[in-house]
């Protein structure tokens, strides 16, 4: 089955922790800089869907939920708990599939592989493991990190696993084995988010240390070194054609970088508080980033200039943001117990997704963009319809 990259974008790119998000946002809290200037795009303006959309709760894990994930054909869905397990739901109807049990501490990532037949988890004690996605069976335990792994990262082939832990390193694994491939030596501190690009001959890493790498996607030596913010690089993403790398920062800012020569070419500014989380649209033309700031801000990735700015219905941190696949459609995430869908052109607000009870920490659309998963601290996830509205699917 082909593997669309677009569709995939949002759980094969870097999935740093909530914890790290939170400490950005709380170390950058009181330092607000200067409102945007005059001639910033405006927020659009737009009457909220007062409607609740519809939705399936995924409910049976003991504790928070980390992540969760779609597989690749949207029939099934992921997610992490600090339960120490991680479950298998059917997508349609809410039911437990399998529980993947074998962890010692809580998990906090689970990722189905680009072709749905695998899943990796990562724990809190820096380990990981590979299951056979169709029968819950382990194949594999990764060990090799001596802190806890903040990110997980398949090849597009699925024959290929990247973590990425606090201990500073990331390690290249083969997908399928568990065999370590590489170490990826070179940050001074801790990272926050790894990914692969669209072919999989890169791999990119983010580090509080301030800086991105990007290393060979198959020995994993280093290719370049990514300079110039002055806070935390919060995370770090390619842009689907493979052109551009996009990054995110404590230090309020974005940036734009020629993925191939490592080279900064647009700083992103506006934001009030710790940029947090940065997404290409499906095209590579247009970037978005999340913030403390509760606001996200649409960039054309070509001139640097914002193009819309997402404000006015979150009341807390946003430390998730992803595109539909046909890039008409934005979703949100955000400490304020919702997620939000926008208009992906004018920056839009279409709908509140209301009724977690504490902070949701993951969204991201379906793979045919009808629907979106949220996965939150009150030990549920939740699939939204986002058919039940009128006016959010676009016509």
């Amino acid at each position: 089955m082909p593997i669309d990259l677009a569709a995939r974008s949002a759980s094969t790119i870097a999935l740093s922790a909530v914890c790290a998000l939170a400490f950005f946002a709380m170390a950058h809290a009181d330092t607000a800089g200067p409102p945007p200037t005059a001639d910033a795009a405006p927020a659009a303006q737009a009457t909220p869907v007062e409607k609740p959309v519809s939705s399936v709760t995924l409910a049976g894990h003991g504790a928070d939920l980390w992540w969760a994930d779609y597989s690749p054909d949207g029939k099934r869905a992921v997610t992490a708990s600090s339960d120490k397990t991680a479950r298998i739901w059917d997508a349609a109807s809410g039911e437990t599939l399998l529980t993947l049990a074998g962890h010692d501490e809580a998990v906090r990532v689970a990722l189905f592989s680009p072709n749905g037949a695998e899943i990796v988890t990562a724990c809190r004690n820096g380990l990981a493991k590979i299951w056979d996605a169709n029968t819950g069976k382990e194949i594999a335990t990764i060990d090799g990190h001596k802190e806890m792994i903040e990110g997980v990262a398949f090849s597009p082939d699925s024959e290929r696993l990247v973590t990425a832990s606090r201990d500073s390193t990331a390690i290249l694994w083969d997908a399928k084995t568990g065999k370590r491939l590489a170490n990826l030596k070179g940050h001074a501190e801790w990272l926050s988010g790894v990914e692969f690009n669209h072919d999989g001959s890169l791999i990119l890493t983010s580090s509080s240390d301030k800086t991105a790498r990007v290393w060979d996607g198959k020995t994993g030596a280093p290719v370049a070194t990514l300079e110039g913010h002055d806070g935390l690089v919060t995370s770090a993403t390619f842009s689907p054609d493979g052109k551009w790398i996009a990054t995110s920062s404590s230090d309020k800012t974005g940036r734009i970088w020629d993925a191939k020569s490592g080279q900064s070419v647009k700083t992103l500014q506006g934001h009030e508080r710790a940029a947090l989380r940065a997404a290409f649209s499906p095209d590579s033309t247009r970037v978005v980033t999340v913030s403390s700031d509760k606001t996200g801000r649409i960039y054309d990735v070509t001139s640097g200039e914002l193009v819309a700015t997402m404000q006015g219905h979150h009341k807390r941190l946003i430390p998730r943001v992803m595109y539909s696949r046909d890039g008409t459609r934005i979703v949100t995430a955000s400490h304020d117990k919702s997620a939000s869908v926008w208009d992906a052109k004018t920056g839009a607000h279409l709908a509140k997704l209301v009724g977690h009870m504490k902070e949701v920490d993951g969204a991201q659309f379906s793979p045919n963009g009808r629907s979106v998963l949220t996965a939150s601290y009150d030990r549920t996830a939740r699939i939204w319809d986002l058919g039940s509205v009128p006016g959010i699917l676009p016509e």
